[in-house]
């Protein structure tokens, strides 16, 4: 990428200096320039090369000239388009706001009076074009921008300018021209001949994502986004947003229709019935009639004939009568990459199946907040369930009536599936193991903050503990599900490392007493008739009988799925399952992201499931964790070369780098010691791979360390055995080195964070109930001030020790620390959303390069990535026919 910018710098010598990457799209790369001339600040657009390669670049420049004449308000206007070694380019005003598509990610849906208002913007800038003879034809939330609360429409006519510059020949190219969630019928079926009626049809689209949060056809691919397009009705915007006004819900049905000659004549006539109360649709839109054209019927034809033969995106269509029925879905679109999602695999099991299986309830990001989705048999999408932002770990109650959840703040709730408010049930459930089992007597069993299994009334009241902490042996509560007739539960068990050690465990509600069922698995459901399923550390399904009165396996085991992940399973009552196969480990990138957001990939070539990045001092290596069948210590090197540090089968993570950069510790667990909470200690080893790692601290349940950058200071965070009560000390490295007590008491208090100059401290603590950014002076604490407002965590310092980050509400924010005695930080600033990039509550999961303008992150996945998930019903089938299988 510098290489590109210093040669478009070359190439525009004198006529604009470039600046900076800001964004990237189909057919152009967009950077940020000074126009030398005007001295102004300018968004210069620059062709993709193999789009420039087919295009004629004197053809494109007349093109584009017919769209500089364009003036209007809500278009933003071309300053000028060229040539130079080879770019072919355009520019256009920097607007120093969002785009639409920003401010949907963030928001997900947008008030109905201000997304109306935004869309007769547009169609003013629309109508006044399509009068000059100009076709957008790539109408989208990212060619929607907002400036001091106005909608201004960019790259008008470029679609245009590229098509008819490509003489025909876009096909070479290998992109395709509009984005296929918002492309009209006509577009997607190749017409030649686009009229103003297409391009009604795409902000109808738009207007329809921000009123239902979704755009009006959603699917696994690009051909079947098309093939929908094509063939099947939209869902009226009212079903997933009944706040909508019945005018509104009619301009858009009558923009969404599959033939042109049914739309609205004009924008101006879409922005009238917008506008006009009274305006009712003559119809609404629907299923492909005999009045479609027959080369529609074509294509749908073949399309159709082409779906029998993939996986259908969603299951639409009723429950089989009989025989296994299975289908491919995909659910999360990014956030929440499998079933089963945090900082340890097992810790917050995101989705549950309805006990008739006709839905399935799922906790998925929404503009980097999280939210529970619903989605139906019979619907290819989902709508959010109102009143469950920062919902996790759903579950049904027996009758379906209910959904159990909860919540970041600790809380555990219930919503009717119907529809209606969350009720309040426990105020005080553990923030990070979420899991809970709704039992036939009506009441709920959960984890509760001090991590003993207890139980409540799903009607409220007073809770209670049925098994403390000490009688599971310290160990974690990671998933549960209940046994029939409200005679157990089964749940997971495991300690330090929860991804590479747990345990299937069923809790006796007659005795109260604990016995270990099934060791080196993980997550376990009952099916009836007397089976336990369960999937193995290693992967896979499987199958064993279980006596429900002892509560004790009965046979020997069977093989039920191959390659299941690790608890990626959930049934329900009706037989339908949900899974996903293949490896345990969760792919994720290194990556840099700008201040802006901008994110570039480090290591293309390296994917794995990382944890906790490290910058070495020079910001030249990376130590980082990688979770294989254990978790071990990297570190890549500026050279792009890669080593392992730690060798041995126990886990190792959650890196710091000494000052000088050559050494780094981290904590693990003696070779030995096998997984044992209590077996956690600090090392330190040799950055270069030259030794062995070696004791450091030599103190147990020790889960952070981090040196100092002015190499003074060691600081460690260690807790109890239910990781409810954290403290941190720190011992100097020369001289008295004796270890002090740095912060502790009441709350848990961790992610420690030395200024660069030793002079204050950053860290986490729940002392106010929740997770909250604090900063005191170091090492004494006389002075101390809470920086966030409304939950923070991963505190991370710039180098030049001036600037505090943190993570609050899906941003990453900025925070002036001041040079000086006192402690007055500034006021928070947000710099980017995070809510695809992987963070963590006990060690921060990012780092910020020695100039403070990037930043070290982990991207899950390929970023917006989505995960397909098999969905079968009747599978108690398959399960009756496998147990007979010894």
């Amino acid at each position: 990428m510098v290489d590109a910018i210093a040669r478009l710098t070359a190439a525009l010598a004198g006529r604009y200096r470039v600046e900076r990457e800001i964004g990237t799209g189909g057919m152009a790369t967009v950077y940020l320039a000074q126009d030398q001339k005007h001295d102004r600040k300018v968004a210069l657009k620059v062709l993709k090369p193999e789009l420039a390669a087919v295009l004629g670049a004197e053809r494109f420049v007349v093109e584009i000239k017919t769209t500089a004449a364009l003036q209007h308000p809500h278009i933003l206007p071309l300053f000028d388009s060229g040539t130079a070694d080879g770019f072919l380019y355009y520019v256009m005003p920097f607007i120093d706001g969002e785009t639409l598509r920003s401010k949907l990610d963030r928001e997900t849906q947008l008030g109905v009076d201000e997304a109306v208002r935004l869309a007769t913007d547009v169609a003013s800038a629309l109508h006044y074009a399509h009068t000059h003879g100009v076709i957008h034809r790539d109408i989208k939330p990212e060619n929607i921008l907002l400036h001091d609360g106005r909608a201004l429409v960019a790259d008008f006519g470029i679609a245009l300018a590229v098509s008819a510059a490509a003489g025909g020949r876009m096909t070479e190219t290998g992109l395709s021209l509009g984005t296929p969630h918002y492309m009209s019928p006509e577009q997607a079926t190749a017409e030649k001949d686009i009229s103003a009626r297409s391009d009604v049809y795409s902000l109808a689209s738009v207007l329809y994502e921000m009123l239902a949060g979704q755009p009006p056809h959603l699917g696994g691919s690009a051909q079947q986004i098309i093939m929908k397009i094509i063939a099947e009705p939209v869902e009226a915007v009212s079903r997933y947003r009944k706040t909508v006004p019945p005018n509104v819900a009619a301009a858009v049905a009558k923009s969404l229709e599959k033939l042109p000659a049914d739309r609205f004549e004009s924008a101006k006539a879409f922005a009238d019935a917008l506008a006009n109360p009274l305006f009712m649709a003559a119809g609404t839109v629907a299923a492909v009639s005999a009045g479609v054209p027959r080369r529609i019927f074509a294509l749908t034809a073949a399309v159709a004939v082409l779906a029998l033969a993939v996986a259908v995106w969603g299951w639409l269509r009723p429950a089989p009568e009989d025989g296994v029925s299975r289908s491919s879905i995909v659910l999360w679109r990014a956030r929440f990459p499998n079933i089963v999602a945090s900082g340890s695999l097992l810790s917050e099991v995101q989705a549950a199946i309805s006990p008739d299986g006709s839905s399935i309830v799922f906790s998925d990001s929404a503009a980097d907040r999280v939210e529970l989705r619903r989605k139906r048999r019979h619907e290819s999408g989902s709508e959010p369930i109102a009143g469950t932002v920062g919902g996790h770990a759903p579950f049904f109650s027996p009758d379906g009536a209910w959904i159990g959840y909860f919540t970041d703040d600790g809380r555990l709730r219930k919503v009717p599936t119907a529809g209606g408010g969350s009720v309040d049930l426990v105020r005080d459930a553990n923030r990070t193991y979420l899991t809970g089992a709704w039992l036939d007597d009506g009441t709920i069993v959960y984890v509760d903050s001090a991590s003993n299994i207890s139980q409540v009334s799903s009607d409220g009241g007073r809770a209670r503990i049925i098994a403390p902490l000490d009688s599971i042996g310290g160990r974690t509560v990671a998933t549960m599900s209940p046994l029939p007739d409200s005679r157990g539960v089964l749940f997971t068990t495991c300690l330090a490392n929860c991804v590479s050690e747990s345990s299937v465990a069923v809790l006796d509600l007659r005795t109260n007493r604990v016995r270990v069922l099934v060791e080196a698995a993980s997550g376990a459901w009952y099916a009836p008739a007397g089976v336990l399923l369960y999937t193995l550390v290693g992967g896979g399904l499987y199958a064993v009988g279980l006596d429900l009165d002892a509560l004790q396996i009965v046979g020997g085991a069977v093989s039920v799925v191959e390659g299941v992940s690790p608890a990626d399973f959930v049934l329900s009552r009706s037989g339908a399952v949900l899974y996903s196969t293949g490896s345990n480990a969760r792919s994720a990138n290194l990556v840099w992201v700008t201040r802006n957001g901008s994110v570039e990939d480090i290591d293309a070539g390296w994917r794995a499931d990382f944890n906790y990045p490290a910058l070495s001092p020079d910001g030249g290596m990376i130590a980082v964790s990688v979770a294989d069948q254990t978790t071990q210590l990297w570190v890549r090197r500026s050279d792009g070369s890669r080593q392992k540090l730690t060798l041995d089968g126990t886990p190792h993570w959650r890196p710091s780098w000494s000052a000088d950069g050559r050494a780094i510790a981290f904590v693990g667990v003696p070779v030995g010691g096998g997984n044992d909470a209590s077996d956690m200690e600090a090392f330190v080893v040799p950055a270069d791979g030259s030794g062995t790692p070696r004791p450091l601290l030599g103190q147990p349940r020790t889960w952070e360390v981090e040196y100092s950058r002015d190499g003074r200071w060691l600081l460690d965070r260690t807790d109890n055995a239910a990781q409810t009560i954290s403290e941190i000390h720190a011992r100097r490295l020369d001289g008295d080195t004796a270890r002090r007590d740095i912060v502790g008491g009441r709350g848990g208090h961790r992610q420690p964070a030395v200024s660069p100059d030793s002079r204050w401290l950053a860290y986490v603590s729940t002392e106010s109930g929740r997770y909250e950014v604090y900063l005191r002076s170091f090492p004494d604490g006389s002075l101390r001030r809470l920086v966030s407002q409304g939950g923070g965590l991963e505190p991370r310092w710039a180098a030049s020790g001036r600037e505090l980050f943190y993570k609050s509400g899906g941003m990453l924010m900025a925070v002036e620390v001041p040079a000086g005695p006192s402690l007055s930080p500034g006021v928070a600033r947000p710099l980017f959303p995070v809510g695809r990039f992987r963070a963590a509550q006990n060690r921060p999961q990012y780092d910020v390069a020695p100039d403070g303008q990037r930043f070290l992150m982990i991207q899950d996945g390929d970023g917006d990535a989505k995960q397909e998930l098999i969905y079968a019903e009747n599978w108690f089938q398959e399960l009756r026919a496998k147990m007979k299988v010894k």
